[in-house]
């Protein structure tokens, strides 16, 4: 049998991590077994359901690198075939015509609360044939009176559910759409779905659309119930409640790599293994290694995995990640050094790729002002002197490599007899605006020349100011 799992987000909201964690098993557990992927969107939800919330989700797994075999198909396009199932429920006598109304029901409802039962429909319309002319009605399926439903699921083991705890699911509501579970029932037949990855917050979905799919006379795919992800504050995330949408973690400079190497871990792991490519990860992943506790998020271990990969993946591929941060800040790259030169030397400095960004400006732009602290510290009229024979050997180098720069600043310090630190830092402050850089001669070398004399030559005027005002 070809294995064949799905991811089937509903677009009420965006694409957050408890819901990418889940497309990644899915896809993971696709991939090890060569088997397909589908993505299919269940937007039957048609108030809540949005074009931006649909854009999201393609765009989260475009990012993440989900790639789908088949898909996106879209629940709302296939109304048709659900239609014409349910009419074959009804002939067959496996579904029938509910006219309750919804004031009828909530009473019903209130009074089982009020009596310490289970709010559920008591099966009112089941088997009458006095169907008031005219009247609207839901269709509801009839869910077996005796019996059970069992679910051995890949991560929780033996599942078992009375039918008597089931009532009868409204499958088509009173306006004609279909509702969730059928549709989730019938697209996993059509689309040949083998094994359902999904939250455990589905568990209780799960014995009705297998009564239904065995109504059906569909095969029942294989489960695999996954658990919550809970914040750094011990709550549930979820849609509504602190969970973030995986675009966000683009826009606070998070590669891709890192945080799909940082789920797959919430849940399933090899040995002690931390890191894995995505080779490792299909070639050990399996549902049955997925644990039942629930896993706690911790942005200090996403951000120590972010730092791997920004300074171990191949700096072309950081740097085109990188890019789109660099234009986000609207810093203009085509004036100054090719970016991966920058990631280069600033992979090791920072935190993610927006940060990199943030403190690249100078390598592509003037400055209208230095920092002041540290030009407080470092611009001070002892300064101007290692300044100003600095800029005499800087200019006069030959060859712009960080070697020749290096041997300016030796050859600065030895001149005038003082320490490293006497030249360096006003150097620094005067070339980047501030206080901190990669080391002096790789910074300057991703500068031109004519450039830094210019910078150098506005720290002496800066240091001039001071000394007059």
């Amino acid at each position: 049998m070809s294995v064949v799992t799905r991811f089937a987000p509903s677009p009420t909201g965006y694409l957050h991590v408890g819901g990418a964690r889940t497309a990644l098993y899915s896809w993971l557990y696709a991939k090890s077994q060569g088997g397909e992927f589908v993505l299919r969107i269940e937007d039957t939800d048609i108030e809540r359901s949005t074009d931006d919330a649909k854009q999201a989700i393609l765009d989260g797994m475009d990012w993440l690198g989900l790639n789908y075999d088949k898909g996106p198909y879209l629940q709302t396009e296939r109304f048709d075939r659900y239609k014409e199932l349910i009419e074959k429920l009804l002939a067959e006598g496996k579904a029938y015509k509910c006219f309750m109304t919804s004031e009828e029901l909530d009473q019903i409802r209130e009074a089982q609360k009020e009596r310490g039962e289970k709010p559920r429909y008591p099966g009112t319309w089941r088997d009458r044939t006095d169907h008031p002319e005219g009247q609207p009605f839901a269709i509801r399926f009839k869910n077996p009176l005796e019996g059970k439903v069992v679910i051995n699921d890949h991560i929780r083991g033996k599942i078992e559910i009375s039918n008597t705890e089931l009532d009868d699911l409204v499958i088509q509501r009173s306006d004609g759409t279909p509702t969730y579970n059928f549709c989730v029932v019938v697209d996993d037949w059509d689309m040949g779905i083998t094994h359902v990855v999904r939250g455990e917050d589905h568990i209780n979905n799960t014995p009705r659309q297998i009564n239904i799919l065995e109504a059906l006379g569909a095969p029942v795919p294989e489960y695999a119930h996954v658990s919550m992800i809970l914040g750094e504050d011990g709550k549930k995330l979820s849609k509504r409640y602190n969970a973030v949408s995986v675009m966000q973690y683009r826009d606070d400079g998070y590669l891709p790599q890192a945080l799909i190497n940082y789920l797959v871990r919430l849940g399933w792991g090899h040995g002690d293994q931390e890191i894995f490519t995505l080779d490792e990860m299909i070639e050990h992943f399996s549902l049955d290694a997925i644990g039942q506790s629930a896993s706690a998020f911790n942005t200090e271990k996403l951000i120590w995995l972010n730092q791997h990969y920004m300074k171990s993946m191949p700096v072309e591929e950081v740097a085109g990640y990188a890019k789109w941060h660099f234009d986000d800040q609207n810093i203009d790259l085509s004036g100054g050094p090719a970016l991966e030169k920058v990631v280069t030397v600033q992979a090791d400095r920072v935190k993610n790729l927006k940060e990199m960004a943030q403190i690249s400006r100078y390598f592509y732009e003037d400055f209208e002002e230095f920092d002041a602290a540290a030009a407080k510290k470092h611009l001070r009229p002892v300064a101007k002197e290692p300044l100003m024979v600095a800029k005499t050997k800087l200019a006069a180098i030959n060859e712009w490599t960080p070697e020749n720069i290096q041997a300016a600043i030796n050859a600065t310090a030895e001149e005038l007899e003082v320490g490293m630190g006497k030249v360096g830092m006003p150097l620094r402050v005067a070339v980047t605006g501030g206080g901190n850089s990669p080391s002096l001669d790789l910074t300057l070398n991703l500068i031109s020349q004519a450039k830094i004399d210019q910078r150098i030559d506005k720290a002496i005027a800066f240091i001039a100011n001071r000394e007059n005002s």
